[in-house]
């Protein structure tokens, strides 16, 4: 059993590591996502500027790279079963935040909100393994009878 836990694991882990380069690759095309979709709230708009200024980048050029290295990273964490734990809870919360951000289904009618929908649904199925890896963990576990077993 802990060799399937373990090779999928690394499976799901990759997903996390394309997605990551992906974005890091096709740079301008996250960033024209992120701009589309994130607007920096009042409060902190000084220190974004400062930030955007110290920088010599724009807040989504930052969130792109931001984003790209944080996915990179926890999938490789989760696949070495390093921090796996840890990561997955971070994971848990970007995935949760850019469900809400980029998929807004609910503003939309029906017939046309089917592929955000869906992508939702994916993204809520993506957080159910990454609870499933925060309750897996690292330690090793006695033998426990199945769900099905009696």
């Amino acid at each position: 059993m802990p060799a399937f836990v373990t090779f999928g694991r690394i499976l799901f882990a990759v997903l996390f590591i394309y997605t990551g380069a992906a974005r890091l690759f096709a740079m301008q095309a996250t960033v024209d996502f992120i701009a589309a979709k994130v607007v920096v709230p009042d409060m902190i708009a000084p220190y974004a500027k400062q930030v955007e200024t110290a920088t010599a980048m724009t807040t989504p050029q930052l969130l792109a790279i931001a984003v790209g290295v944080l996915e990179i990273i926890a999938g490789v964490m989760i696949a070495l079963n390093f921090g796996a734990r840890f990561f997955a809870m971070l994971m848990i919360i970007y995935v949760a935040v850019a469900t809400f951000l980029f998929y807004d289904f609910w503003n939309q009618v029906p017939p046309d909100n089917g592929k955000m929908l869906l992508d939702a649904l994916k993204n809520l199925s993506i957080i159910g393994a990454l609870f499933m890896i925060m309750g897996y963990g690292r330690a090793t576990r006695p033998a426990e009878a199945a769900y099905g077993d009696v």
